[in-house]
């Protein structure tokens, strides 16, 4: 059985490798060059990646997005600077840490034919794609050790060609818009910028901060400004020149020079919008909250109009439904030629002040002369606008505390009139979601909803007791029901991802199975001839196909459903082989409905595709694996999830332990737990108040809820108003109760909001001086997620050697 050769193969294995973990404290401490795990989980991480897809608007083809594999370490180590929440690469101009594409193909979606653009830049690492409004142009940036050059791709001739010189500044996105006559405004290094600014030898003072007394609350953000030097490299590397240049490549200079924020044209082309930052900067929030003005320029680059001097964003009140005072959210109408919306609060950013109007959305007409018209209000939080025409648009609100998600109807040429809900639900409710509107492109080359008077062209994911099986579908906004045109069917999932035509009669989907490798698909639903595929991308995990994979479900010991995906070795039989070792992988939930809760998400047939921080690798090792295991907590009516989260973690777990021992196919006393981030942070909590499983994986997290004291993940109380939620959730208040092997891993430069490495290094040590038996990893160079080659494969080593010794070996 092949099943029972790779057991017996693995056995072998371990004689091999026992010697690395034998002495497990000496090992920790000596010098270890980077690891790769055995040949099969190797080999899955180096299988070669699918190209991404991007449509056109009018879906008449597709651009297939070559994307170079993992980065290596030599990469990763080039020179960074972290400074205002942003890693610069100081040679470039850029980010530093960014996916590439390497190679674009255009494909026709009816005919199926394909072309390869030609001229494309030597070793290219493309990114910034933008298709002009007639189509006929993709604009591109192409990155290399020196600077980001722009490029154009002829999309009659398929031909690529270069533009300008390295002087794109992609500090912080949003560098090219395509103008209605096709010209690219680029956001470019400002040509007189002057040198770069050095740091000094020797301070010439202390760095102060100081408060007057204003409450300042702020989350645990990281790489801020630390000093004046910092302040000068930021300023300096976000001096931008916007630069109108034509399909020749001629550059002309558009404006006055800037610190960039954003740039957006109108949707006629004859004004610009500019979010330029502005000084004071600030050491305790990232850029994305700097003062800044946003401006209105004419075709010429003149400044018509000054909206807003909004000021540094420093002060706003606690919880997820606080934001800032002032306009938010500018942006054109998609629907108009050149006219702005935007929202403003009432209750001075908090959420906690009793309102019946909290938000207001306003609209100017160009030439922004006239007073400012009041569109619509809601009492809840500004979710959005999706713009049909001047007599329809459906305006989204929104409640955190509660999950409330409501939509309404509303006539833009009736200002002040609020509307007509049609759709009010929890925003976790899966099963009771009509979807999202499908979107055309309208005469100004935006996008607007899709629909035939009352009726909404929408598409779902299509949640059910079964699983996900999206479907497509029309919504009726007078009598709030739906009509569903097409569905996803077993043993498939599959989803609209492009309508080709008014009546979503004929629409492009992509299909896959568990072990069928997405692929796009043209469906006509009205000749009802069968579907043709399009592409035919091949399975990069062969190696794998025959997995077995299962949507499995059970129930918690208060009743409440639960769900997870289970896979188990090819060619298994547990009344044959016997029981497994188990790797549970799993991330908490917070939810304000048990019966929400309880409902299943993702579907048993989606594609087994592997990330780098997949628990699945450990299948080919003869582990069962459950995935996606769900861990609700659960707080209804006044009461907060987060006071219950100990006890319903402990009892999610003993559920899925009981399932998959139950089940006839794991070992309890060989179950391994992990996850990454919050998931490490459960894991942590596992391992502290339970004692149900034989070793843990912890990545990334953060385990002392002291140094995240205004709020972390779907908690929104501060330390001081719960301190006892921040104490007893906290592993690190807890590290002498842990007596299961637990390994941490993290990387060294990691940039999520509370993932400090130093919470992997100070609850290590607190585990360490209790004597647990314990192990820290930190990754040189990697931030919160891992993207080297060799940090992925000696992370996947050891976890290996920790499951191996502890899990499936465990004496």
């Amino acid at each position: 059985m092949l099943y029972s050769l790779r057991k017996t193969l693995s056995a072998s294995l371990i004689v091999c490798l026992a010697w690395l973990l034998t002495n497990p404290q000496a090992n920790a401490q000596n010098a270890l060059t980077y690891q790769t795990p055995p040949k099969e989980i190797a080999d899955l991480v180096k299988a070669p990646s699918t190209p991404s897809v991007s449509f056109s608007r009018t879906g008449d083809f597709m651009l297939l997005l070559e994307r170079s594999g993992n980065p290596s370490i030599e990469d990763l180590a080039q020179p960074e600077l972290r400074i205002a929440g942003m890693r610069i690469n100081p040679a470039t101009n850029g980010p530093s840490r960014s996916g590439a594409v390497e190679n674009v193909k255009i494909k026709m979606t009816k005919s199926g034919e394909e072309f390869q653009i030609k001229g494309l830049p030597a070793n290219a690492r493309l990114g910034g794609f933008s298709v002009s409004k007639d189509e006929k142009y993709a604009a591109v940036t192409n990155t290399t050790n020196t600077g980001i050059s722009l490029w154009v791709v002829d999309l009659t001739t398929y031909e690529a060609k270069k533009l300008t010189d390295e002087i794109v500044n992609d500090v912080m996105g949003g560098t090219l818009s395509w103008t209605p006559d096709n010209k690219i405004l680029l956001k470019a290094i400002n040509p007189n910028r002057g040198q770069m600014p050095k740091a000094p030898l020797a301070p010439v003072g202390p760095t102060v901060q100081e408060t007057s007394g204003n409450a300042a609350p702020s989350r645990t953000y990281q790489d801020l400004l630390a000093n004046p030097h910092d302040e000068a490299l930021f300023a300096y590397f976000m001096d931008s020149q916007l630069m109108m240049i034509d399909l020749d490549g001629k550059a002309t200079p558009f404006g006055k020079p800037g610190m960039f924020k954003s740039v957006s044209v109108s949707p006629d082309g004859n004004y610009v919008m500019v979010d330029i930052i502005q000084r004071p900067f600030s050491y305790l929030v990232p850029a994305s909250r700097f003062p800044y003005n946003v401006e209105l320029w004419d075709r010429t680059g003149k400044n018509v109009k000054t909206m807003a001097e909004l000021p540094l964003d420093e002060v706003r009140p606690t919880g997820f439904d606080a934001t800032v005072t002032g306009p938010r959210s500018i942006n054109w109408r998609a629907d108009k030629p050149a006219t702005l919306y935007w929202v403003e609060t009432q209750d001075g950013g908090d959420g906690r002040v009793a309102m019946e109007e909290r938000d207001i959305v306003y609209t100017l007409d160009a030439p922004f002369t006239a007073q400012r018209t009041k569109l619509v209000s809601t009492p809840y939080r500004y979710g959005g606008i999706y713009w049909s025409d001047d007599n329809f648009a459906l305006f989204n609100e929104r409640w955190s505390a509660t999950r409330k998600q409501i939509v309404r109807v509303i006539n833009p040429s009736k200002p002040g009139d609020n509307g007509r809900i049609i759709i009010e639900r929890s925003s976790d409710d899966i099963y009771n979601d009509p979807g999202s509107p499908l979107f055309v492109t309208n005469e100004y080359g935006r996008s607007v909803i899709q629909r035939k008077g009352d009726e909404i062209f929408m598409t779902s994911e299509g949640g059910s007791p079964e699983g996900s099986m999206p479907y497509l579908s029309t919504f009726n906004a007078k009598t709030k029901t739906e009509k569903i045109l097409w569905r996803s069917q077993a043993p498939y999932y599959e989803r609209v991802v492009k309508v080709l035509n008014d009546n979503a009669t004929e629409f492009v989907t992509v299909k896959e199975s568990t072990d069928i490798q997405p692929n796009y698909w043209l469906v006509n639903t009205r000749r009802r001839v069968a579907p043709i595929q399009i592409t035919n991308f091949d399975n990069p995990y062969e190696s794998i196909k025959g997995i077995n994979k299962q949507l499995v479900k059970y129930k918690r010991n208060d009743g409440l459903d639960l769900s997870a995906v289970l896979y188990t070795p090819e060619g298994y039989d547990p009344a044959r082989d016997g029981r497994l070792p188990v790797l549970m992988w799993a991330y908490p939930r917070e939810y304000k409905s048990a019966e929400v809760a309880a409902q299943v998400r993702g579907s048993q047939y989606r594609f087994t595709r592997l990330s780098w921080g997949s628990p699945l690798y450990w299948v080919t090792q003869g582990y069962a694996i459950m995935d996606q295991t769900e861990m609700p907590i659960v707080g209804e009516g006044d009461l907060e999830p987060n006071d219950f989260f100990l006890e319903q973690l402990v009892a999610n777990a003993e559920a899925a332990i009981d399932y998959v021992v139950e089940s006839g196919v794991g070992d309890r006393n060989r179950i391994g737990v992990g996850g990454h981030s919050y998931g490490a942070f459960m894991t942590a909590n596992l391992l502290s108040h339970s004692n149900l499983f034989a070793a843990g994986i912890a990545r990334s997290g953060a385990y002392n809820r002291t140094l995240t004291p205004f709020g972390f993940q779907y908690e929104q109380r501060t330390f001081w108003e719960a301190p006892d939620v921040y104490f007893n959730m906290a592993p690190f208040m807890h590290a002498d109760k842990v007596k299961t092997p637990i390994l941490l891993i993290h990387g060294e430069a990691d940039n999520n909001s509370g993932t400090f490495p130093i919470q992997s290094e100070r609850y290590y040590n607190a585990l360490k001086g209790h004597g647990a038996t314990t192990r820290l990893v930190f990754l040189p160079h990697e931030s919160h997620g891992y993207a080297a080659e060799e940090s992925i494969l000696h992370t996947l080593w050891e976890q290996h050697q920790w499951l191996e010794k502890y899990v499936k070996n465990r004496k």
